[in-house]
């Protein structure tokens, strides 16, 4: 185990990491709140429902929102969808889904994922298991329970053989060259400010990008972007 010092920040990424845990259940959240307070990372908040999830997370500025799919208000996947749907904006980066479920339906996970969810895990995970999850995450790492990532790859590379005829009677817009540079270092997982210095621009002419493309594809988030890049193999 780690130090406190060491666990609370994800190596390769200096910023603290901050958490929020949403599940309706009291002892449970108390629970994995403590035991991440324990490791060294910042338990920021905790909610119970997802609207309060969804009220707080804005001045808690979560880095990573630790959320359960079966809420008493909002699904899991709703709350994710629109935790991720303003992108980075003045509050900062959006904040990484981690999904902590008593499921594992193929079909709950692949649901998550497409909202933008990073990393799915089961809540029969070990401790360790969901503290290195919170981590990666953290990074932007996408992680899940052993057998649910090749189910979600392998859907991606379905979606990406297998084009609806809609994909077909209609071809994609064509993007500029700055916008599928930006589009790729998107895929990668790159938060705005970092592919601003990569470029050589401003961290407003990346969101401007980014919005123009999000327009032009008739897309709604950062979330529905990755996947329209990993389907096309723009984060290779």
């Amino acid at each position: 185990m780690e130090s406190d010092d060491a666990a609370g920040t994800a190596p390769g990424d200096g910023r603290q990491v901050r958490v929020m845990v949403v599940d309706d259940h009291p002892m449970w959240r108390d629970a994995v709140a403590r035991d991440l307070s324990e490791a060294g990372f910042e338990v920021v908040a905790t909610a119970g429902d997802g609207a309060k999830a969804l009220r707080v997370a804005p001045a808690a500025r979560p880095t990573v929102v630790l959320l359960d799919l079966q809420l008493p208000d909002l699904s899991g996947v709703e709350v994710t969808a629109r935790l991720l749907a303003g992108g980075d904006g003045a509050d900062g980066p959006a904040p990484r889904v981690l999904i902590l479920s008593a499921s594992g339906e193929h079909r709950d996970v692949l649901d998550a994922v497409k909202a933008g969810a990073t990393g799915y895990l089961v809540k029969s995970a070990g401790r360790e298991e969901l503290l290195e999850a919170v981590r990666g995450v953290h990074r932007g790492e996408a992680v899940f329970t052993p057998g649910l990532a090749g189910l979600v790859l392998g859907e991606y590379r379905r979606l990406a053989a297998d084009p609806s005829p809609a994909d077909e009677e209609d071809p994609a817009p064509e993007l500029t060259r700055r916008e599928t540079e930006v589009l790729r270092l998107v895929a990668k997982g790159l938060e705005y400010k970092a592919i601003a210095s990569r470029l050589g621009i401003a961290h407003r002419t990346v969101q401007n990008h980014v919005q123009n493309t999000l327009t032009k594809l008739q897309l709604h988030n950062r979330a529905q972007l990755v996947r329209y890049a990993i389907e096309r193999n723009l984060d290779e």
